[in-house]
């Protein structure tokens, strides 16, 4: 039995859980609305406030599935009440960001600024006492990963200096530089 899988997704008060067509999964809430199809190797059933996900058989493929269907589910409901953010860290000389209205502007040592135009449910903003942090928040964990990933991805940390853009609190392997060659 799957450790994940078994345990039930408790619905906050505020959060409505419509399950249709099977196995498509409606999630309703204060922050908004998502939804996900989930396999129809597995079950699902709302009952006393919780959520409860199980396989139909013990097929390897089946099992696989569950604890990932829960947690997709469990995913759904935490984002509509509490939402997801990511953040970054731009570190190097000259490194900046701006936000301007849906789009960010990020100076990385290029000979033009990088403009990222963000999806439709993603808000980004500059940390306030940190101004080289920006922060991706969103109600879907899926999608805000996605963005941090790909603006992560215009520049990468590197190991010599450690400039680029990295996750907070990612450790950056940092390797030495080239050896002095030897006097004689």
């Amino acid at each position: 039995m799957s450790r994940i899988g078994k345990l039930p997704i408790e619905i906050p008060s505020g959060v409505t859980v419509e399950i249709k067509d099977g196995n498509h999964v409606f999630v309703k809430g204060p922050k908004g609305e998502l939804n996900v199809k989930i396999h129809e190797k597995i079950n699902l059933e709302v009952k006393e406030g919780q959520v409860l996900v199980t396989r139909k058989d013990e097929e390897k493929f089946s099992m696989s599935l569950h604890g990932l269907s829960r947690t997709l589910i469990n995913n759904l409901v935490e984002g509509v009440t509490k939402g997801f953010e990511k953040r970054l860290e731009i570190n190097g000389v000259g490194y900046r960001a701006n936000i301007q209205g849906r789009k960010a502007v990020l100076s990385l040592g290029f000979s033009h600024p990088v403009e990222y135009e963000a999806p439709e449910g993603i808000e980004l903003a500059i940390d306030k006492d940190k101004k080289n942090v920006i922060i991706v928040s969103g109600i879907d964990k899926q999608v805000v990963g996605q963005v941090a990933a790909k603006i992560r991805s215009y520049r990468k940390p590197e190991p010599y200096k450690g400039k680029g853009i990295r996750y907070e609190g990612e450790m950056v392997r940092r390797k030495a530089g080239k050896a002095a060659a030897g006097k004689e």
